[in-house]
């Protein structure tokens, strides 16, 4: 059982589906930096401030000392939310008194891309292990599995075959264990 029920992560529900994402001149993303364990917190007062954003929460179980299993939502990229709309929208996540510093990105529409793909690996459930430092590998795209079309790095750690999906703005990423699933190189 979760010890606090799930909280949005994405606002609205519904923009990582927006065909023009990250292509749109007048609205840009930006990565905002948290204070110490804000994210939730900015994310709520985003959610009132009607300023969309997308800050991915992933369960992590711990067995208490009663040897209950709980549920927390942790943010899958500790410190960081990411803000997608125009100077008006920055300037309403940097007054939520959450923000320490904010980072514009350079390539919007490869965040965007990213973004997709994280979301997509948790909508399935897929076990994430957080990927702090990348490593240079192959870029490969999954052929067939439950993984179809995501793009990635393959990497190995602990001798299994894992596939990395990068956010390559903030230089750290997510990683599944790669099991019954083909990969092909990407282009």
């Amino acid at each position: 059982m979760p010890v606090l029920a799930r909280e949005p992560d994405l606002f609205p529900a519904d923009l990582l589906d927006r065909p023009d994402l990250g292509e749109d001149e007048q609205f840009s993303w930006w990565a905002m930096y948290c204070r110490s364990q804000r994210e939730k917190q900015l994310m709520r007062r985003l959610q009132s401030l009607g300023v969309a954003h997308y800050g991915p929460l992933v369960a992590k179980r711990s067995r208490s000392r009663a040897a209950r299993i709980r549920t927390a939502y942790v943010p899958l990229f500790p410190g960081y939310v990411f803000v997608y709309g125009d100077e008006r929208a920055r300037y309403a996540a940097l007054t939520t008194d959450c923000v320490s510093r904010w980072l514009p990105v350079a390539d919007p529409a490869a965040l965007t891309r990213d973004l997709r793909h994280i979301q997509h690996l948790i909508e399935i459930g897929a076990p994430l292990t957080l990927e702090a430092r990348l490593q240079p590998g192959m870029r490969v795209r999954i052929r067939s599995g439950m993984f179809l079309g995501l793009e990635g790095a393959i990497i190995r750690r602990e001798n299994r075959l894992r596939l990395l999906v990068a956010v390559k703005f903030l230089q750290q990423g997510a990683s599944v264990l790669l099991d019954d699933c083909q990969v092909e190189p990407a282009d």
